[in-house]
């Protein structure tokens, strides 16, 4: 089991040794630094789980070091040991967000006892800590870490949730891990990709149906709200879902209960709501293609993924996580990469993020004959840019302007017309229209052969 993490900074060396071994001796890891530019240098490289810092230092003092460390990690407890006359000081920083302080000299069973709270808040004290929670997510950056902390915070409550971030950045592999550190982690884990179901069967998968509702329905189906119940469900890119299903997603979670399709009465269901968009739901809001009150219902806690770009310190850690793997699932005898196609896979602008960087280790090791990969592999695999296929939502976007451009060509822009031949009605077509920014008239006077 890890140990809590604490940073203490302190510029008496006496003291700051004193602290670091009765710390110890509690269960703590320490790391000591002795001052506040040091301390923001240390925590650049590592987040810890609780800084212990002396009020009165040069150069960076102990109210600076928390208000700079506050401003960038609002959920990092801080605490800070101060002389009586700077008392007045560390209470009304109390109340801008500091965990707590201790006068000098201190008691040292209250020291503990305060970063034991400290860290019991953030899920890490020695009694709570356990990253079982989080392995799937390999990792070593600071922001990283950061992010990972706000994760667990977030888990312990039930408020609906939505991670944002890049295609290929690990959403669900997040939401998976906050579903196994909250208290719903015995219940089941529901996911679907709201953009990759469609539409006219969207909501008989997220609310069921019953038999006979509609062609085919030959059984009761429940649906994946009421197949989560106690647990979570997870809505992958939420910003696809249509407009008509948003009404009763929202109607669902102020209610708190579900109506099937084709059943005339409605049942309870008991979920936490975790969402995903790598969409700028703002725009979409704007745009009218997503509703304003389902986004303030789905976004009371916000966590956003940083690209792989941003975290190139993972890229090695990943790297030979998924070398581990695929020799595995192939079967290979490849141990490492040659230095040079490690800078390689390191420089790389990784537009397909982490999905991209397995897709082309995948490819190194279902091509290399020796041991160690080389950089002629790497290089070979990101000119193939496997990040250019499409997702699946956007490949459904393309191929639904394109069929539009086509029914506006044979009916010479008649919207009516193109209602029927897709099947739909006029107000869905239009608002399909508007959305891909096709303008019907512009139809009317082209020959079939254009």
């Amino acid at each position: 089991m890890k140990k809590p993490a604490i940073l203490v900074v302190d510029d008496d060396a006496a003291l700051r040794e004193l602290i670091t071994l009765r710390l110890e001796a509690n269960g703590f890891k320490v790391e000591a630094v002795d001052s506040g530019e040091a301390a923001l240098a240390q925590l650049a490289l590592a987040r810890p789980d609780a800084v212990l810092t002396d009020m009165q230092m040069g150069g960076i003092d102990g109210m600076a070091l928390f208000r700079a460390i506050h401003a960038r990690d609002p959920s990092l407890p801080v605490i800070v040991l101060t002389a009586h006359g700077t008392i007045p000081d560390a209470v009304a920083a109390t109340q801008q967000g500091l965990f707590g302080y201790l006068t000098k000299p201190y008691d040292a069973p209250t020291l503990v006892d305060l970063l034991k709270r400290a860290t019991r808040l953030a899920g890490s004290s020695p009694e709570t800590h356990d990253d079982s929670w989080r392995s799937a997510i390999v990792t070593a950056s600071p922001a990283m870490d950061t992010l990972l902390a706000e994760a667990r915070l977030a888990a312990q409550i039930d408020a609906a949730l939505m991670i944002q971030g890049e295609s290929g950045t690990g959403k669900e592999l997040l939401a998976r891990a906050i579903h196994r550190a909250s208290p719903r982690h015995a219940k089941p884990f529901v996911a679907i990709n709201c953009g990759a179901i469609p539409a006219e069967l969207l909501e008989s998968e997220l609310f069921g149906h019953v038999k006979g509702a509609f062609t085919g329905a030959g059984r009761d189906h429940p649906g994946l709200f009421l197949s989560a119940q106690g647990g979570t469900v997870f809505l992958d890119e939420i910003g696809d879902m249509p407009p008509p299903l948003q009404v009763k997603l929202l109607r669902v979670l102020q209610e708190g209960e579900v109506r099937p399709v084709g059943a005339t009465e409605t049942r309870a269901v008991d979920v936490r709501i975790l969402s995903a968009t790598h969409r700028n739901l703002e725009e979409a809001i704007v745009s009218g293609e997503f509703r304003e009150d389902l986004y303030y219902r789905l976004n009371v806690v916000n966590l956003t993924l940083p690209p792989l770009r941003e975290r190139r310190e993972d890229i090695p850690l990943l790297a030979q996580h998924f070398l581990s793997l695929l020799t595995e699932k192939y079967r290979r005898r490849i141990h490492s990469f040659a230095p040079d196609a490690l800078d390689m896979l390191v420089a790389a602008d990784w537009p397909g993020n982490i999905r991209q960087l397995h897709n082309v280790l995948e490819q190194c090791v279902a091509l290399c004959t020796t041991t160690t990969i080389p950089a002629t592999l790497v290089g070979r695999a990101l000119r193939d840019k496997p990040a250019d296929i499409q997702p699946l939502a956007e490949a459904r976007a393309a191929f639904e302007r394109d069929y539009l451009i086509t029914l506006l060509k044979l009916t010479r822009g008649q919207v009516s017309e193109v209602a029927r031949l897709a099947g739909r009605n006029r107000t869905e077509v239009y608002r399909l229209l508007q959305r891909h920014d096709l303008t019907p008239a512009l139809f009317k006077d082209r020959d079939e052969t254009d």
